[in-house]
């Protein structure tokens, strides 16, 4: 199974010209199910992820904010909605929405998405997610991390298949928030710690999926950094979802243009 999570950069840039990009990308990665991040969503009816889904023949989970004004005030248009989605090669079955909390000045409407898939063999519980940005912000992604724990927890029963938990978690693996997620810990008893596929698969390889070689990247040269995850679940009965490869995707520009300031992680698992 090929999983891919990928923050599209909303609205901001060439995002038509991105918009293409994006799909050349994925079409060419043929993935499984994606997790996105920043994803449009127009009143005239128009919806990247719902594009997407249609050109590459996948299905779609979409979840809108609720709160996008900020958002809509740094491109002065309130005509565009911004969201979390999934995009599945199997039939989405059940589907679940969660506002990440936030202190009202920091609160801008991140999700967690969850949709299980209706995968031969064992169904997926899968769930993509965007935790809030800025340096001073690791206490409130600390609680959104500890919801997100509880989240999927809550939504993992039911198959062999271990949770798969995508997204861009605004912080580097060694941060207190993403060490909640992926190591075991008090404030979750009886929740087995996610994976990072990519030091599961390959620890010494670049894995930056944030820097100062994008050039939509604000502010001069930015050391590169990796803030877009795939964790996993321990492997299931016959290694079930154990990582077999992890590489970065949409790292560089598409004739000419570059999709997103981020990198999309591209992950290859056992099963389904």
């Amino acid at each position: 199974m090929r999983v891919v999570t990928w923050n599209l950069w909303w609205r901001f840039g060439p995002w038509a010209d991105r918009q293409k990009a994006i799909l050349a990308v994925l079409a060419e990665l043929r993935p499984d199910v994606v997790g996105l991040q920043e994803v449009w969503a127009a009143d005239d009816g128009g919806n990247l992820a719902e594009w997407l889904a249609g050109e590459l023949g996948l299905h779609c989970a979409w979840a809108a904010s609720e709160a996008p004004e900020r958002w809509q005030r740094r491109i002065g248009d309130d005509t565009v909605g911004i969201g979390t989605a999934v995009l599945s090669r199997w039939p989405v079955v059940e589907r679940t929405v969660l506002r990440l909390p936030a202190p009202e000045e920091l609160d801008d409407g991140r999700l967690a998405l969850y949709a299980r898939l209706d995968a031969p063999g064992h169904p997926v519980p899968f769930f993509t997610a965007h935790l809030n940005s800025g340096g001073n912000a690791s206490a409130v992604r600390r609680e959104q991390a500890a919801a997100l724990a509880e989240f999927v927890a809550a939504h993992r029963h039911g198959t062999a298949f271990p949770p798969v938990v995508t997204g861009d978690f605004n912080a580097t693996p060694d941060s207190a928030e993403v060490r909640l997620l992926t190591r075991p810990a008090p404030a979750a008893p009886g929740r087995a710690a996610l994976l990072d596929a990519w030091d599961y698969a390959d620890p010494s390889a670049p894995s930056g999926t944030w820097g100062g070689a994008n050039p939509y990247i604000p502010g001069g040269p930015v050391p590169g950094a990796r803030i877009d995850y795939v964790l996993v679940g321990p492997p299931g009965p016959d290694g079930l979802a154990r990582v077999r490869a992890v590489r970065r995707a949409g790292d560089g520009p598409v004739d000419g243009v570059w999709p997103s300031d981020h990198a999309a992680v591209v992950v290859d698992l056992v099963g389904n």
